[in-house]
Formats: structure tokens, sequence, C-alpha cells
């Protein structure tokens, strides 16, 4: 027997959510084989099987919350015939106990740990319920046409065979604080409430503040029209806008080193390694893994990084080693079509830059108006360690690369 528990995967992670099961009790399992998928405030991690065998217990159900070391499941040796009498015991032996009143904690708690057939759509107040009333969520009948499980519903499965269908109604208003039928109640995935608690812990812990700027993207826009083809050609890689601004940002901050440290303490540590940390939009929310060593990545490579990075992400792919360490990072809504934002830093992070969309505008060119391709930068920088001398020339130097974008291969 084997009993499947909840891996380390950092020091500062102690526990996680079940986000599903990709197995179910009876399944057959082999060795290394990935059974259970864990959320974590960081990453989603695979929990694989050390044994090879059958799936015979599942102690922990979607949406649980499990701590490092925890047991979660069983999986038993053996081809797969030995176990499923196992399964079945606990349906053959649900009727027995119903006679002696003595022994009613294990007829409530058999629903719970096995459940037969498919599994029962519900939301996770409905299951919460259902574990603590220690119903089958299987034998309860759902008032939503299509079938899934409220915790009206759970409450009114509770009460029904005591009082009269009539008193039935009152025990859902008394246990749901919502009317589900006029609000979506979602409960926050771990992610997400990580998410919260960091942005505001950095609202509060830092003396934020945000200077703007604007780039005339014109040449940028030229040169890699005029080389993006070369470029794939002769790298294979596809000659994007943020190899310009990574390439930008790591001269300004060699120029600018305050804008690359912490504090830590009542210390100021400069970073002398530029890591730079590249949001992604996920659907579980913002994401920041690090192109390391970008002082020292070509385009192409730079292009690479960022591409590999962001596939990792939308595919629950990234390791906390992708997201830990950036020294500075970058965030782009102007994919999204945000003119103009303030963004918030990253953790323990001096500053971030914040791209947005590109407008065609008229602006002055030489005493003339011209209109031409404009985006607004934004840096948001703690005003404990930066001071407004170096935020603005920092977000000049920035602008004026991108606008002389060959200087950029001088700082390469």
């Amino acid at each position: 027997m084997a009993e499947i528990k909840v891996p380390e995967l950092a020091e500062s992670i102690t526990e996680g959510s079940i986000a599903q099961w990709v197995k179910k009790v009876g399944d057959r399992v082999e060795k290394g084989e990935f059974i259970v998928e864990l959320e974590t405030d960081k990453v989603n991690a695979e929990i694989i099987s050390e044994e090879a065998g059958v799936l015979t217990q599942i102690l922990a159900e979607e949406g649980d919350t499990v701590l490092v070391g925890q047991v979660i499941a069983v999986v038993e040796a053996g081809e797969g015939a030995a176990p499923a009498p196992v399964a079945a015991a606990p349906v053959e032996a649900t009727p027995a106990p119903a006679a002696p009143q003595a022994a009613p904690a294990p007829v409530a708690a058999a629903p719970v740990v096995e459940t037969s057939g498919e599994r029962v759509i519900a939301s996770p107040a409905a299951r919460k319920l259902a574990r603590e009333k220690g119903i089958d969520l299987a034998a309860v009948s759902p008032v939503d046409p299509q079938g899934r499980v409220r915790v009206q519903d759970v409450a009114a499965h509770g009460t029904a065979p005591v009082a009269a269908p009539q008193a039935a109604p009152a025990t859902p208003k008394a246990v749901a604080a919502v009317d589900e039928s006029r609000v979506t109640v979602e409960k926050m995935s771990r992610r997400r409430q990580t998410i919260a608690k960091r942005l505001l812990e950095v609202k509060q812990s830092t003396a934020m503040l945000t200077t703007f700027n604007e780039v005339d993207m014109t040449n940028v826009m030229a040169l890699r029209s005029r080389k993006k083809d070369q470029f794939f050609e002769s790298t294979g890689s596809k000659l994007g806008f943020m190899s310009f601004f990574t390439k930008a940002v790591v001269a300004a901050l060699k120029k600018y080193p305050y804008v690359n440290a912490q504090i830590v303490g009542d210390e100021i540590h400069l970073n002398n390694f530029f890591d730079i940390g590249v949001a992604v939009s996920t659907e579980e929310g913002l994401v920041v893994p690090v192109v390391r060593d970008a002082d020292r990545k070509n385009f192409a490579e730079i292009e690479d990084s960022i591409a590999d990075l962001a596939k990792k992400a939308r595919d629950k792919k990234l390791g906390l080693a992708d997201l830990s360490g950036g020294s500075f990072t970058i965030t782009n809504g102007g994919v999204f079509g945000s003119l103009m934002s303030t963004p918030i830093m990253n953790g323990t992070q001096a500053a971030i830059l914040g791209m947005h969309t590109i407008k065609k505008r008229p602006v002055e060119v030489n005493g003339e108006v011209e209109i031409r391709p404009m985006m607004y930068l934004a840096l948001s920088y703690d005003h404990r360690i930066i001071d407004g001398k170096d935020s603005v020339g920092f977000l000049k130097t920035v602008k004026e690369l991108l606008e002389n974008p060959e200087d950029l291969l001088l700082n390469s």
C-alpha cells in the first residue's frame, strides 16, 4: 500500500487546494503516473503515484485545502481485480448500519468518501455542507434544470425526512446568505486570493508613485517591419516589441541602479543582475515569469524566452523557479486595449513599467503637426528608495532608446 501525500514544494508553501482529480477510486495507476493536480499560491503542481496499483481511497475532495505532508489518497498494489470488492463494500454496507442507531458515523462517512457513478456537478458551498451533514451528493435532487447541486438542495435534502414538505423552503434561507437565483457565487481560487493579498500588501507597505511619458513608436515599428522576415529566417524566432522594451529597460536599469533595487529591513540592496519579469495573463489571473539574465541575451533569445514562459503559463506548467527572483517587471496592458494605467509593483521590487496600446495621435515633429503611432508609458515606483529624478530619468531613457532603436544595438 502506498499513501499519496502532499509533497514539499518550496519553503514558503505550506498548503494547497485540490484542483482536479484525474483518477477516481478503482482506477488502475502506474508508477510515476499523474493522478491529482494541486493548486498552490504560485503554481499548479502535478502529484504522481510512487507505486503501481489501484486507487482505493480518495481522502480529499476537489476544492479542499490540504497541508504539506497530508495523506490525500491511497494506492494499493495489485492488478485491479482485487481492489474491486473494496470499492463495492461500502455500497453493500450502507444499509446494514441502518438498524442499530449506535453507529451513525460510518453511515455518514461512507457516501462522502466513496461515491459511485459519474461525478456530481455541485457548488463549493454545497459540497462543504454535504460533507458536514454526511450526505451523498448523488442522492440530492437539484432544482437547477442543468443538474447543478446548490447549497439549498443539500439543506432541503437533509431536512426533508424530518419536516413536512412545506417546511423545507425555510431551511435554505437560513443556510444561504445569498439568493443564488440572482447572484452567481464563486469561491476565490487560491491563486486569486494570493494575488489579492499581495497587491494589497504592496499598496499598504510602499510609498508607491507613478510617473508617465509617451513614446513615438514610428521607428520601432518601421525597423520591425523591415527586419521581421529576415530575423525569422536567420533565428527561427518572431520579432515582437517585447525584446525592444526589454533591451531598453536593461539599459535604463544600468544607468539608474536604484530602480533595480529593493529594501531589505533597513538596507537597500542594489541588484547587479537583470532578471526581468514579464506579466502574463491567464484564466486564473496574472502571473509574472522571469526572463533570466536579460542583459546577456540577444533579441532572439529574449523573444524565445518570453514565448516559452507565456506558453508554460497558459498550460499551467510554470515551476517555482520560473516565478521567483525577478528584479524588475514589465506589464503590457496594451494587448487588452488599455490606453493608460498605474500598474502595481510586483512583490519586493522597487518599480514596474507599464506598456499600453498604440494609438495614432497628432504630435509636434520639427515644428510640424504629424499623426504618429504613440504609446503611453507608466513607471510605478517605490518613492522610499527612488527619487523623482531617477524615475523620470529612467523613463526618459527608455523613451529615447525606443525612438532610436538602432541605439539599442550599442547596449546589447
